[in-house]
């Protein structure tokens, strides 16, 4: 492709982002066909299709074969993580969880004091994505965090946890394979989820600090390829290390597409 092709296609994408945002519309939503967009930019329809190749490289469309092209989830999103960064290593995982440990028992008991109606009816199937198998193929639900987020009413709140997660997806799935307990997770997620329906900021905030801070037990405890040993690492002086096994907290995928899907589990 010639640069100045390569121009057009980039500046085509621009617009195409901008009929999304001045149409209003949401991940699901459908496109103009490639053809319908062609004819309304004056360009072939191979330049649209490139440009939608582009866009779709970050999640701003989907193709769905047989169906059209979708807006995607990339569409709301700023921050986009980096698929070829090593998979993540303990130091790498337990800075993810000491961040979330900063940011989410505050939101929390935000959330716990708004309780946007909708949001916390989708907090109680999200509370169920911890029952889930870790199987990066499994079709993804909304993650728990960031449905916590969003019943905050914090718009900027929830876009703040869903980056996080985002743009440490390789951790998230470091995360998902170390704290294995299905049943436990689901309970601590529930009960989570009983405080902020409940009006309890101070017991959602330090449910979810407890649930945190069990994964980052479980992080510790668990062996990674770059150290071999269980419990080391770079835990604070002071700091157990015991052996919860891991428990199955948030989902996220590994590489591309996989990796969208599962960090929204």
């Amino acid at each position: 492709m010639s640069r100045s092709e390569l121009s057009l296609s980039e500046h085509l994408a621009d617009s195409i982002v901008e009929i999304i945002r001045t149409e209003r519309l949401v991940p699901g939503d459908a496109l103009a066909s490639s053809r319908d967009l062609a004819r309304r930019f004056d360009v072939t329809t191979p330049t649209v299709r490139e440009a939608l190749r582009r866009l779709e490289a970050t999640n701003v469309v989907e193709f769905r074969h047989g169906s059209g092209t979708y807006v995607g989830p990339g569409s709301e999103r700023r921050l986009l993580a980096n698929p070829h960064l090593p998979r993540g290593s303990r130091e790498s995982v337990l800075e993810l969880v000491e961040a979330r440990l900063v940011l989410e028992p505050a939101v929390a008991a935000a959330a716990a004091r708004a309780r946007v109606p909708e949001a916390v009816e989708q907090l109680r199937t999200a509370a169920a994505n911890a029952l889930h198998p870790p199987r990066e193929s499994l079709l993804a639900s909304m993650h728990f965090h960031v449905v916590l987020a969003t019943a905050s009413g914090n718009a900027l709140l929830r876009e703040a946890v869903e980056a996080l997660l985002q743009v440490r997806a390789r951790e998230q799935v470091e995360i998902r394979h170390r704290y294995n307990d299905r049943a436990r997770d689901h309970a601590e997620h529930v009960e989570i989820f009983e405080a902020v329906r409940d009006g309890d900021a101070e017991a959602a905030e330090r449910l979810t600090r407890e649930h945190l801070g069990c994964i980052r037990e479980a992080v510790l405890a668990a062996d990674f390829p770059d150290t071999g040993t269980a419990g080391t690492g770079t835990a604070d002086p002071g700091t157990t290390a015991t052996t919860h096994g891991a428990n199955g907290a948030e989902d996220s995928a590994e590489d591309g597409a996989e990796t969208d899907l599962e960090a929204r589990r």
